[in-house]
């Protein structure tokens, strides 16, 4: 057993605080990880205040995990003692599945194994998370990461960079289309480095101006200012695909009405209440909704490798783990620009 500090939430709604727990014994295809960085995601919040409606406590959050590996089980051969590795939102699956057959463990049919608030294989053994100082997993589901990038930066591409490289590839987005990211935070930010970077003609769509200046720094196209009635209209069936990552409520329709016939809305972002679609928002323009979620093994792998090719990571502001609930709040209100990343070494 692998003693570990972390900081838990014991209840829905409580304040995180310190937490000791003990990691499983490795395995004899498991790698130890010391944990060095740990991004924030909103999810993470939702999870931890049970707003979901599925959360178990004690709960350690975090899914966007970079760390060092510390040793190895008997049989574990893809990762040296040292080597730099990231573990993103689950650490197994039921590798049986068609989904996890092919490469698509996210969405696993059997059994996936969250890397928090969910439970191993067995189904009992609840996960904790990276907002510790340790975890063990299976060496399959820990990612080979540069040590040419900087490392806290890496930690959100397990999650917000992955859950937007994952749709841009799916639909093949590239040079000539014209893509609209909807919402400029943790996602969002990513969505347009990589659309920029695959060629695509990119717009932030936002409802706050301010954020105007920092879309043009990021490398977007264009911005759009989503209550602003005028802009709205003269882009109407502007976009080939809009990628909405907004977590808060707000009018689906109106975003439908920019994209034009045969275009697809793709939805990564989890309102708190289910949005009311207007079919006449679909029908006129053959129009599409789809949903997507993170990437698989493969898939993620391939990102992290592409990022270290062309020095892309995620803005990002590092704290203590003594800071994560002013971090959770000044989320909420938007004020982050736009990851808080966990350095693990405030836990010792």
């Amino acid at each position: 057993m692998l003693p570990t500090k972390a900081y838990a939430a014991y209840s829905a709604g409580d304040l995180l605080k310190p937490f000791e727990f003990s990691r499983r014994t490795l395995g004899e295809n498991d790698v130890a990880v010391e944990i060095l960085y740990c991004g924030v995601c909103h999810s993470d919040i939702h999870q931890a205040r049970g707003e979901w409606g599925n959360s178990t406590f004690p709960m350690v959050p975090g899914h966007e995990i970079v760390g060092r590996v510390l040793a190895r089980g008997a049989r574990a051969g893809r990762h040296a003692i040292g080597d730099l590795v990231g573990i993103g939102c689950f650490v197994d699956s039921c590798r049986s599945c068609s989904s996890c057959q092919e490469g698509e463990e996210q969405y696993c049919q059997g059994h996936i194994s969250f890397t928090y608030n969910g439970t191993e294989q067995d189904q009992r053994t609840p996960t904790q998370g990276g907002y510790s100082s340790h975890i063990v997993v299976d060496e399959r589901y820990a990612l080979k990461v540069s040590p040419t990038l900087n490392l806290s930066a890496v930690a959100p591409l397990l999650c917000a960079g992955i859950t937007t490289y994952s749709p841009l590839r799916h639909w093949k987005v590239g040079k000539g289309d014209r893509l609209g990211i909807l919402g400029l935070g943790g996602l969002g930010h990513m969505g347009v480095k990589f659309g920029v970077a695959f060629g695509a003609e990119v717009t932030v769509i936002s409802t706050s101006p301010k954020k105007k200046a920092d879309a043009e720094r990021l490398g977007a196209h264009d911005f759009l200012v989503l209550n602003d009635d005028e802009a709205v209209s003269k882009a109407a069936e502007k976009f080939d695909y809009i990628i909405d990552t907004v977590s808060a409520e707000h009018d689906m329709n109106r975003v439908l009405n920019l994209i034009r016939r045969d275009g697809t809305l793709i939805v990564v972002g989890v309102p708190p209440k289910a949005p009311e679609i207007h079919p006449f928002s679909l029908i006129p323009r053959r129009r599409r909704i789809a949903g997507s979620m993170i990437g698989g093994l493969r898939e993620t792998q391939e990102m992290l490798d592409y990022c270290a090719e062309h020095d892309i990571v995620s803005d990002v502001e590092v704290i203590s783990i003594a800071d994560i609930n002013t971090a959770y709040e000044r989320m909420i209100r938007g004020d982050v620009r736009y990851r808080f990343v966990i350095d693990a070494k405030t836990l010792k």
